[in-house]
């Protein structure tokens, strides 16, 4: 018998171990792989994974939270990596559970305007093939998400003064629970008075209560019409006034998405939009019949014309709306190529509409005053805007970064409305939680963390502060 002690297994280890037996080929500890998952967009923390395991069915994650609750492993899902405040960061000795294989389409039903869906599959993958029924998903949060992600941070876009969130958009949904288990939440009827809401509450948990696998969605008709326009104006008071009176006024405008002078000039020169100049903008598409959208167009024109705007310009075909719409889903790298060598961190906050424009005008006085670049943007029909900050890349430049950030959140608190409106939580804005939400309501979020996942494994230190956000 050997003297020497073989060197104690860790739980990692063990799980890794016995997935391989039936998971084999699914499992990565290749560094590139591990690397790829550290880390979503925008926010500037990451952390290697133990190993990445792409799960392709639900059973398949049944197995995976079965093993590393019992062995106490966290486990951090992944989809397409296009959250922006650090969700899918996971903590060092843990496993990146990949779900962007699972892109089936499970049931679709054309006739009740639903469709179930694997979480992997992209909502552009989604709608590129259910194009021919004539009917769509309009939730667009701008990059290539998975729809699963999309429901995991509650997302919404451009798209959402008109359709909704995707709060407003799933029926329900499986999940996988932290032990394993598999549940399904919601149905197919447009509304239910039996029981808990179960399926809001998995909707924004950012995968700490449980593993969204399968969603019940919402489909819509496509538009018989569809007008989009750009509107400059000299000043960003005028641009806000115009898109806030006309929510007000009530026109059911499919999107209006506001551009300051900073962000135009960027997408001008990323996008190549010579066409126009680099002031206040307003992006809209109207839809719907021919009247209506006629409707829109005559009411919106002469909203703008009131506040100062200096003419219409219209994307008369759908190559010209995609090209439109394309430069400002890339605002976030039109911002970044300002500077290649900045920091660029992507912040949001919303507020009730009738009080955006005094946020915006303060948020602008809190950049002047900072000496930092920023460029700001957003869905201002809901009352959200984003703010696109550079600075030096170092210590000191990230902390300059970060009071900016602190002053706009706290402009938006005071103002009644939230830290974030599309983004989430992740990391990135966990110490708002308790100013905006309150300890009591807090102690009832962890009341029900720690009931559904009493060992703490589903992406701890997300969401709920406090917390260590990752180790390493």
């Amino acid at each position: 018998m050997s003297d020497t002690l073989s060197a104690p297994t860790t739980g990692v280890e063990t799980v890794l171990s016995a997935l391989r037996e039936t998971m084999g080929t699914q499992i990565s500890t290749v560094a590139s792989v591990r690397e790829e998952h550290s880390h979503g967009e925008a926010l500037d923390v990451s952390c290697l994974p133990a190993a990445v395991v792409f799960a392709e069915s639900t059973d398949d994650v049944s197995r995976v939270l079965s093993l590393c609750h019992e062995h106490r492993v966290p486990v951090v899902a992944f989809g397409a990596g296009t959250s922006i405040e650090g969700h899918v960061t996971p903590p060092a000795e843990g496993i990146s559970l990949d779900l962007s294989r699972m892109t089936d389409i499970v049931q679709f039903n054309p006739e009740d305007l639903d469709c179930r869906v694997q979480a992997g599959l992209t909502r552009q993958e989604l709608n590129a093939r259910i194009r021919d029924s004539g009917l769509f998903f309009p939730v667009d949060p701008g990059g290539e998400a998975t729809l699963g992600g999309m429901c995991a941070t509650r997302a919404s876009g451009t798209a959402a003064v008109k359709y909704g969130t995707m709060k407003e958009n799933v029926l329900g949904m499986t999940v996988v629970l932290a032990t394993g288990e598999v549940i399904r939440t919601g149905g197919r009827v447009r509304k239910s008075s039996t029981g808990y809401d179960l399926t809001s509450l998995f909707i924004g948990s950012e995968g700490t209560l449980g593993i969204i696998t399968e969603i019940q969605l919402r489909l819509y008709g496509l538009p018989e019409s569809i007008a989009a326009a750009i509107c400059q104006f000299n000043t960003v008071d005028e641009a806000i006034n115009t898109a806030v009176e006309m929510i007000q006024y009530g026109l059911p405008v499919a999107r209006v998405e506001f551009l300051d002078e900073v962000q135009m000039a960027a997408s001008i020169a990323f996008s190549h939009l010579d066409e126009l100049k680099p002031l206040p903008t307003l992006f809209f598409e109207f839809s719907g019949g021919p009247a209506s959208v006629r409707e829109q167009v005559e009411a919106t024109e002469s909203i703008a014309r009131d506040n100062g705007g200096l003419g219409f310009a219209w994307a008369d075909t759908p190559e010209e709306r995609t090209r439109l719409w394309k430069a400002r889903h890339d605002a976030f790298w039109a911002a970044r190529a300002i500077d290649h060598a900045a920091l660029v961190i992507s912040t949001d906050c919303i507020v009730p509409i009738s009080r955006l424009a005094e946020l915006i005008d303060g948020a602008r006085e809190d950049i002047a005053a900072s000496g930092l670049r920023a460029a700001m943007l957003g869905h201002v029909g809901d009352g959200n805007f984003h703010t696109l900050i550079l600075t030096e890349n170092s210590p000191k430049g990230r902390e300059r970064l970060l009071e900016l950030d602190r002053k706009i959140v706290g402009r938006a608190l005071a103002l009644g409305g939230s830290c974030s409106g599309e983004h989430g939580v992740g990391i990135g804005k966990l110490e708002f939680l308790e100013q905006e939400h309150g300890a009591g309501a807090l102690s009832v979020m962890r009341a029900l963390k720690q009931t559904m996942d009493p060992r703490g494994i589903l992406n701890p230190g997300k969401l709920l502060p406090p917390g260590e956000a990752y180790k390493g």
